[in-house]
């Protein structure tokens, strides 16, 4: 079992910045189908990340994801592959030239998810829902908040096992270039084999080093992801990055970790579950402290220097709802 860890850091407001939401299907319009942005706002990333911000708060032969072409949709502007949705995931990439706004929507058994999609690169989205049928489907914005769709694939997904969509790195959480991230993360492990211990040992530096960045709270734009490295040089962020480097460097190491967004009481927030194969997934784990498992929420834990009102708060699973994994 692992032992208690020692939690550090202030109590920041909670408030009431966004909601959970499926997005809405594309419509059908006269030339195309199009999907309005103002109907999808709270699934759509951007949206996501400006209200997380508000909110108080090595294994080297890593799992990276690859377009390999066996299964793909395409067509003149975009290509959505599907060759390894067995593998947790399903990549995108607009090909054609374009300097307007692009999204790409993953829509799973149960939830619908939004992203936006840089062009001319591929992104990589995780099949969050589990096994399934899913369509995912490529926009580009038309005019005003109307996004035209470019191209959709349909299929069906059956996992290799359960966490593997939260094993690879993805927007959220990419550790694919993240070295450094990689290497810290390697070295906090280094000669410990048990999960948990692992789970401890990581845990323990993000609450530890981190500390939240008010700042960069009050003037983060919408469309902001964390660049793992960052994140580790400058040790301090908002939630999103908390949760986000914590969920890298235990992928990384092969520890599956799911990066969750929902409400932490009224507030928008994120936070992190963990799976072993001694426990199975430990939703929202802080410490066991003899009797109980806590939540795992990096940033209240880091904020909130022992205080024994906020680690009731964070040990309380009604206080949490979630909206979506990652």
């Amino acid at each position: 079992m692992m032992k208690k860890t020692k939690i550090t850091a202030l109590l920041l407001a909670l408030s009431l910045l966004a909601g959970c939401g499926s997005a809405a299907q594309p419509a059908p319009a006269e030339d195309a189908a199009y999907i309005d942005q103002t109907e999808v706002s709270q699934a759509e990333i951007g949206a996501e990340v400006a209200a997380l911000s508000f909110s108080p708060a090595a294994i080297h032969n890593l799992l990276l994801p690859e377009a390999s072409g066996k299964q793909t949709e395409k067509n003149g502007k975009a290509v959505i592959d599907y060759s390894n949705i067995a593998d947790g995931y399903v990549m995108a990439q607009f090909t054609a030239k374009t300097e307007k706004r692009l999204m790409a929507q993953v829509a799973g058994p149960t939830t619908t998810y939004t992203y936006n999609l840089p062009a001319g690169e591929w992104a990589t989205f995780p099949l969050s829902d589990g096994n399934g049928s899913y369509t995912v489907t490529v926009l580009e914005n038309a005019s005003g908040t109307k996004y035209a769709v470019v191209l959709s694939a349909s299929f069906q997904v059956k996992l290799k096992d359960e966490f593997a969509p939260f094993l690879r790195p993805n927007q959220y959480v990419d550790y694919s270039s993240a070295s450094k991230t990689v290497d810290k993360a390697a070295e906090l492990t280094k000669g410990v084999t048990d999960p948990l211990a692992k789970v401890e040992k990581i845990y323990d530096f993000v609450v530890k080093n981190l500390t939240y960045d008010t700042a960069k709270a009050q003037s983060v734009k919408s469309g902001y992801l964390p660049v793992l490295d960052d994140v580790l040089t400058t040790k301090k962020g908002i939630c999103f990055d908390y949760a986000s480097l914590m969920a890298g460097m235990l992928r990384s190491q092969g520890v599956p970790c799911k990066l969750v967004v929902g409400y932490a009481g009224k507030a928008y927030h994120a936070w992190i579950n963990v799976w072993t194969e001694e426990t199975g997934w430990i939703d929202g784990v802080i410490y066991f402290d003899g009797s109980v498992w806590q939540r795992m929420d990096p940033t209240f834990a880091s904020s909130g220097k022992g205080n024994e009102a906020i680690l009731k708060y964070i040990g309380d699973g009604s206080n949490y709802t979630v909206c979506y994994l990652y």
